[in-house]
C-alpha cells in the first residue's frame, strides 16, 4: 500500500527558477526513507507541502487520508504557563478529554447512577482504554527516559527551555501521538549519543512509515531503507542505507563519465571520418552524401551529459611547528558549580598527533572542561601547556562580535588582510559572489560554523578544539570538513556526537560520566565494544520476586505437585471472577460499590495471569 506519492511536484519562490521540478516518487507503507540533499536543495519544503503548510504550484501529492501524520521541525506555540509536562500530555489530547468526561460523570454519579449515565460511563471507559489510556504514564515515561528528559526538566515551562531542549520535547511528544507516518526533520539535533541510539531502536522497531531528513549519516546507516536524493530539483533513488547510497553514487558516476569518454571519442571519430569525406567528396557526390549521413547519425545520437563533479571547498589548516613531547598535563583537575561537581580529580597527559574524542551524555560536563581547559571558567587543580603549543577553536555556539558586519568585512577587519586575499579565502569556503556582502547575523547557523572555520583555518595552529563541529553542516560540508582535519598533523581534540565523524577521528577516547573522565586508548568501535562487555558483566538487577511463583526443585514429581496445585489454583480464581461477575451485575445502580467491584476484579484477573504464567512454565519444566 502507498502512503505517499508525489508526481511532478513543482515548487518556485522566486520565477524561473524552480527549487522543486518535476520531484516524483512513492514511500510504501511501513518503509524508512532517508531524504538527503544539501541545504537549501528543498527538503523542507517539500514535508511542509506534505504536511499542507505549503502550497505548490504544479503536480500531484497524495499522503494516504487514513493515516495520522506527524512532522517534527517547526516547534509549535503552547499557551503561557504550559510546562514540558503539559507538551507531552497533549499528546493524549483526545484522551484527555474523555478522562475530564469521566471525572465528571463519576461526580455525577456518587449519589447513585441512573442506566443512561452507567452505559455513557462504560462507553468512556471503553475509548480511554482502546486509545492508550491506561498505559499513558507508563508511555510518557518510556519516551522521556530514551531522550534523557529528567522529572525536574518536566516540571520546567517549557517557554524556559533551550532550542534544543524544546526540539527534545517536540520530538517525544511527537512520538507519544502515535501517528502512522513520521516526518523527521534532523531528529538526531540536540540528542546525546545514547538518545540517539534509543531513537534508532524506536524507529527499527515502529511499525509504520517514516521519512527521515538526516545529515547523520551513522543514523541514516542504522534506519533508513532506502535513500531518495534531491538534486537540482529532481529525485535520485538508491535502494539501500548511507553507505550503499555512497558507494552506488560512485559507481553511477565512474559509469556515467565512461559512458561519456566513450561516446566523446566515438563523435570525434566520426567527426573526423565526417570532415575527410567532405573533403574528398569536393568532386564526388556519393561521398558527400555519405559524410552528410554521417553527419546526421551523429546528431540523432543520444548523447550521455557529462556528470559534474560537487563543487568542494579547498583549504587546510594553517599548522605551526611543534617542539616536545607533551602538548598539556592536567593534574587533579576538578570543576564544580555550588554543590554540583562536573568532575574531579582528573589527570591526564596529552602528547603530539593525538587524536582524541570527549564523550559523554547531555550536561555532564563537555563545553565546561573544553572552557577549563581554554582559560575561559576558573577550576581546581593544575593544567600545563607545552612551551610551544598554540591552540584553535571552534565553539559549538558561534559569536561574532561585529554580526552586523558583512563577510567581506570581518575577514578584512578580524584578520587584516588585503580585499583580494578576504575574497579568495571567502571563495575557498565557498562563499561568493555576492555572498560575500552578506551581514554575518543573516547567516544561517551551517554558514556561520563556515565562516569561523575560514577565519580559524588560516591560524598556525597545532593543537585543534573542536566542539560539534558537524552541527548545521550538511553532508557535502561535513565531508569537506573532515577532508581539511585528515590534513592537519597536530593534536586534535573534539567534542561530538556524530558517530561516522568519531569513528573517522578518534584514537583515543574521554569518557564524561559520573564526575570522572575514564581514558579509552582505541578507536570509537573497540570503546563501544569494551562498554558492551562491561555491560554484559554487569549483575543483572530484577525486581523483587512475585509472590506464589514457584518454581520446582528438580525432578518429574515434584514437577507434576506443582502443576496439579496450580490447576486446583488457577479454578479457585476463575470462580471468584465469576462470582464478582454477579456482583457487579447486582450493583449496577450503586456507583461507588460498583467502582469497589471493578477493581476487585482487575485484582483477581491479574493473579490468574499470574498463576497462568506459573503453570505455562511449570508445564515446559
Amino acid at each position: 500500500m502507498v502512503d505517499i506519492q508525489v508526481k511532478n511536484l513543482t515548487k518556485f519562490f522566486v520565477i524561473g527558477e524552480n527549487l522543486l521540478e518535476g520531484l516524483s516518487f512513492e514511500i510504501q507503507e511501513g518503509e524508512c526513507v532517508a531524504i538527503l540533499g544539501r541545504n537549501g536543495c528543498g527538503k523542507t519544503t517539500l514535508f511542509n507541502i506534505l504536511t499542507g503548510q505549503m502550497d505548490y504550484d504544479d503536480g500531484e501529492v497524495y499522503v494516504n487520508p487514513n493515516k495520522k501524520l506527524g512532522l517534527i521541525s517547526q516547534i509549535p506555540k503552547f499557551p503561557a504557563g504550559f510546562t514540558v509536562e503539559d507538551v507531552l500530555r497533549s499528546a493524549y489530547a483526545d484522551i484527555m478529554r474523555v478522562k475530564q468526561k469521566m471525572e465528571l460523570l463519576e461526580c455525577e454519579m456518587v449519589k447513585g447512577a441512573t442506566e443512561e449515565q452507567l452505559r455513557e460511563y462504560d462507553a468512556l471507559t471503553n475509548r480511554f482504554q482502546s486509545g492508550g489510556g491506561y498505559e499513558m504514564d507508563v508511555e510518557v515515561d518510556k519516551i522521556c527516559n530514551g531522550l534523557a528528559i529528567t522529572p525536574d526538566q518536566r516540571s520546567q515551562e517549557f517557554a524556559s527551555l533551550s532550542g534544543g531542549e524544546k526540539t527534545r520535547v517536540n520530538l517525544a511528544r511527537l512520538l507519544l501521538e502515535k501517528t502512522d507516518i513520521l516526518l523527521l526533520d534532523e531528529p538526531t539535533n540536540h540528542l546525546d549519543l545514547s538518545s540517539v541510539e534509543w531513537l534508532e531502536g524506536y524507529i527499527n522497531a515502529f511499525k509504520g512509515t517514516v521519512l527521515a531528513i538526516s545529515h547523520d549519516r551513522y543514523f541514516i546507516d542504522q534506519v533508513a531503507d532506502r535513500v531518495i536524493e534531491i538534486t537540482e530539483g529532481h529525485a535520485e533513488f538508491y535502494s539501500g542505507n548511507y553507505s550503499f547510497y555512497m558507494d552506488e553514487k560512485q559507481a553511477r558516476f565512474d559509469l556515467q563519465l565512461k559512458q561519456y569518454e566513450q561516446e566523446q571519442a566515438k563523435l570525434k571519430q566520426l567527426g573526423y571520418t565526417v570532415e575527410r569525406m567532405k573533403g574528398w567528396g569536393i568532386n564526388n557526390r556519393t561521398l558527400y552524401r555519405r559524410a552528410m549521413s554521417i553527419q546526421h547519425r551523429m546528431e540523432r545520437i543520444q548523447k550521455t551529459e557529462k556528470p559534474k563533479k560537487e563543487k568542494t571547498m579547498k583549504a587546510s589548516f594553517g599548522e605551526k611547528d611543534f617542539s616536545g613531547d607533551v602538548v598539556f598535563k592536567m593534574k587533579n583537575v576538578s570543576k564544580a558549580f555550588g554543590e554540583r561537581t562536573l568532575f574531579s580529580d582528573v589527570n591526564l597527559n596529552v602528547e603530539g598527533g593525538e587524536r582524541i574524542a570527549l564523550l559523554g551524555d547531555n550536561g555532564t560536563g563537555k563545553s565546561t572542561f573544553i572552557k577549563c581547559l581554554l582559560g575561559e571558567e576558573d577550576f581546581g587543580g593544575k593544567l600545563q601547556f607545552g612551551p610551544t603549543v598554540k591552540w584553535g577553536y571552534l565553539p559549538q555556539i558561534i559569536h561574532f562580535d561585529h554580526p552586523e558586519r558583512t563577510l567581506y568585512d570581518t575577514m578584512l577587519y578580524e584578520k587584516n588582510c588585503t580585499p583580494q586575499v578576504a575574497r579568495d579565502r571567502l571563495g575557498q569556503f565557498m562563499f561568493q559572489g555576492e555572498d560575500v556582502f552578506k551581514q554575518v547575523k543573516n547567516l544561517s547557523g551551517g554558514e556561520q560554523s563556515r565562516l569561523r572555520l575560514c577565519m580559524l583555518m588560516d591560524e598556525k595552529i597545532n593543537l585543534l578544539i573542536l566542539d560539534e563541529p558537524t552541527n548545521h553542516l550538511d553532508i557535502a560540508s561535513r565531508e569537506w570538513v573532515e577532508a581539511a582535519i585528515e590534513e592537519f598533523e597536530g593534536v586534535l581534540l573534539f567534542v561530538s556526537h556524530d558517530r561516522y565523524f568519531i569513528e573517522k577521528f578518534a584514537e583515543r577516547i574521554w569518557l564524561l560520566e559520573d564526575g570522572t573522565i575514564r581514558d579509552f586508548p582505541c578507536g570509537y568501535k573497540k570503546y563501544r565494544s569494551i562498554l558492551e562487555h562491561e555491560a554484559a558483566a554487569k549483575p543483572v538487577i530484577t525486581a523483587a520476586p512475585k509472590p506464589k511463583k514457584e518454581k520446582p526443585k528438580g525432578g518429574t514429581k515434584e514437577t507434576d505437585k506443582l502443576v496439579r496445585r496450580l490447576e486446583r489454583e488457577i479454578e479457585k480464581q476463575e470462580k471468584a471472577i465469576a462470582d464478582l461477575d454477579g456482583k457487579i451485575e447486582a450493583a449496577s445502580a450503586d456507583y461507588q460499590e460498583l467502582t469497589r467491584l471493578m477493581g476487585e476484579k482487575e485484582e483477581a484477573e491479574m493473579v490468574l495471569l499470574d498463576l497462568m504464567e506459573q503453570w505455562e512454565a511449570a508445564q515446559e519444566g
